[in-house]
């Protein structure tokens, strides 16, 4: 028998433990720092972080302020995060999916894109698109599994690759 525990995906802020906040900053820095030093231009902590990057950490609620969040919790502790941009036209984008990587392999990043492109139906989205770097292979996988497919660019950042699908 496996002690894992069941992972809940919540809407952030909301009704999710108190816990989510300050594990949602943490999962955000681990997902910008890793970020900067798979882009070559690692960072020790969050105040190296390019300005913009360092306020998602910072002060969430009022960097997604128009957004929706999604945490993962397995119990009181946060283990993946993903957010969902407010619409425009019709259409939303999803970024900042990460998964705590001691918590990987549990389907947690499926679960999160799931409960997302939920989120979108329900709110009247007919598109969702994301970008993702060329070298997150397994991320990229994960997309083309779940229906994303390659489109053109509306994003002049080298080794980014723009992906799309209807909901």
């Amino acid at each position: 028998m496996t002690d894992r525990r069941e992972v809940v995906i919540v809407r952030w802020p909301g009704r999710s433990p108190s816990t989510a906040e300050g594990g949602l900053a943490e999962l955000l820095a681990a997902y910008h720092l890793r970020t900067e030093a798979e882009k070559g231009e690692a960072v020790t902590d969050v105040d190296g972080l390019p300005e913009r990057y360092e306020a998602e950490v910072l002060d969430p609620r009022v960097a997604f302020v128009d957004d929706a969040v999604l945490v993962a919790m397995s119990g009181d502790t946060a283990v993946g995060c993903l957010v969902v941009t407010a619409p425009v036209g019709r259409r939303s984008e999803i970024k900042r999916l990460w998964t705590d990587p001691a918590h990987r392999g549990q389907g947690i990043g499926s679960g999160l894109v799931s409960a997302a492109l939920a989120h979108c139906a329900d709110s009247g989205v007919r598109t969702v698109r994301l970008s993702v770097w060329e070298w997150r292979a397994d991320a990229v996988t994960l997309y083309k599994r779940l229906g994303f497919t390659v489109t053109e660019s509306w994003d002049e950042r080298d080794q980014l690759v723009c992906m799309e699908r209807t909901v």
